[in-house]
């Protein structure tokens, strides 16, 4: 199963999500995985590197080619964190994937951005063959009275024939970038 992490709009939390979605199925799945870091920021694999550095395990070493993605034969979850600053290798990752799981901030910038990868999913992989799309609140605010998470996931609510909103919320918290 291929799952790519991605959104257009940048600082969506793509790459922490895809680290701690591995390092989740590393140590709770008993199923052989390999992770992809197709971003050129890299930060996915500086974030693993510095894991290991620092002794923990385990050792997860992503791969940066798009090119052996979808030919991971003995692997039954494959991860893949992708930039938008490669848009042909973002593209053969949609084309690709399984599942789309889209980290989406709490504003309506992020809903636009949002919107607009939803229509570059259909243009790359046709509307008869695209993965199924999930999408989730990302660093959405902690204190009741700000109303900017709610707001958003009402209007993305509005896209349901397009993306599965999840119900749980990942909150704005130090822990998730550590």
């Amino acid at each position: 199963m291929i799952t790519v992490i991605g959104n257009l709009k940048g600082g969506t939390g793509k790459s922490t999500t895809a680290f701690n979605l591995s390092l989740w199925v590393a140590t709770n799945r008993n199923v052989h995985m390999v992770v992809y870091d197709l971003d050129p920021q890299a930060t996915l694999t500086d974030a693993f590197e510095i894991r290991t550095e620092d002794g923990y395990s385990p050792a997860i070493t992503p791969d940066n080619s798009v090119d052996k993605l979808g030919t991971e034969g003995q692997y039954s979850e494959v991860i893949v964190d992708i930039g938008m600053s490669d848009m042909p290798a973002l593209k053969q990752a949609l084309k690709k994937a399984d599942r789309i799981v889209v980290p989406i901030g709490p504003s309506q910038a992020d809903v636009w951005s949002t919107q607009r990868f939803l229509k570059l999913i259909d243009e790359v992989c046709g509307t008869d063959k695209r993965p199924k799309v999930y999408g989730f609140m990302n660093r959405a605010d902690t204190h009741r009275a700000v109303r900017e998470t709610d707001e958003a996931y009402e209007a993305l609510l509005t896209l349901s024939d397009q993306i599965e909103m999840l119900k749980p919320r990942l909150y704005q918290r130090t822990a998730y970038r550590r």
